[in-house]
């Protein structure tokens, strides 16, 4: 091998090792088993139970995380003040803490006898074992993925569509509501996808704080591992339905993002 060819198998080589490696189990879970089997277990009313509470806890999540999130990804992305890198820092801190670790702070917080447990209880709020607890979690787990990505996002905006908004006469509201966000959208839902995904599949923190409760606070991941022992099949089937919706929403963004980018060079 002459030239730079030993370096490009070098790099085909390192592409098809990352590529089984992170495919492979993947798609273990769809081979292992048979769909028939997989839609038997399926059927189990607490595995129903497990997916609709993780669709609705993980749906009322995202939708506190973009409300938020994005505003706030928008002031980090535009304004330079003092205490700027602290407060990135501090939003970004979820993103390396032990899951186990979010469980304990959030209980150490909100929790009965937390920092704010007295302010929670009088607010008429019960989190610790309730569902509104699996949502708290699944909020602190994964408004980071989204915040992050949100403000690169704003970040690589060009200045000067602002300052036009601006200049013509638009406050900054408008212009972050009609010109900021349409720009910004690919990244946004990129970041919507990441936040999504990070909420379905949290496990530790959500089983700390709030338990694992059929019904309740059970969601998927934690059916799996109940039924781990007990039932490999069911755990399957529940793998598989969460690697298909994952599969889903990326998929969808991706799409979302390409059309985007079709439109914006058609006009």
């Amino acid at each position: 091998m002459t030239g730079g060819r030993w370096f490009t198998a070098v790099l085909v080589a390192a592409l098809g090792v990352a590529m089984v490696f992170l495919t492979l189990p993947l798609v273990a879970i769809f081979v292992d088993v048979g769909p028939g089997e997989l839609i038997s277990s399926l059927g189990d009313p607490g595995a129903l139970d497990a997916l609709r509470l993780s669709l609705e806890t993980t749906a009322i999540a995202l939708t506190l995380i973009l409300v938020i999130g994005t505003p706030a990804a928008w002031l980090l992305a535009t304004r330079s003040f003092r205490g700027r890198s602290l407060a990135i820092t501090l939003v970004e801190l979820p993103l390396v803490v032990p899951p186990a670790v979010a469980g304990i702070g959030l209980l150490a917080a909100v929790g009965p006898g937390g920092l704010l447990g007295e302010t929670v209880a009088a607010a008429g709020l019960e989190l610790v074992f309730q569902t509104a607890g699996v949502v708290v979690a699944l909020t602190f787990v994964a408004s980071p993925f989204y915040i992050r990505q949100a403000q690169a996002a704003f970040g690589a905006l060009d200045p000067s569509v602002i300052e036009a908004s601006r200049t013509l006469g638009a406050g900054e509201a408008r212009t972050f509501a009609r010109i900021a966000v349409p720009n910004a959208l690919p990244g946004l839902l990129a970041g919507a996808a990441l936040a999504w995904g990070r909420a379905l599949g949290e496990f530790g923190a959500t089983l700390v704080f709030a338990g694992s409760l059929g019904g309740v606070t059970q969601t998927a991941p934690l059916a799996i591992y109940e039924r781990l022992s007990g039932d490999f099949t069911a755990a399957l089937a529940l793998s598989a339905v969460l690697v298909a919706a994952s599969a889903a929403i990326l998929l969808g963004v991706k799409l979302a993002a390409g059309a985007r980018v079709l439109g914006d060079a058609r006009a």
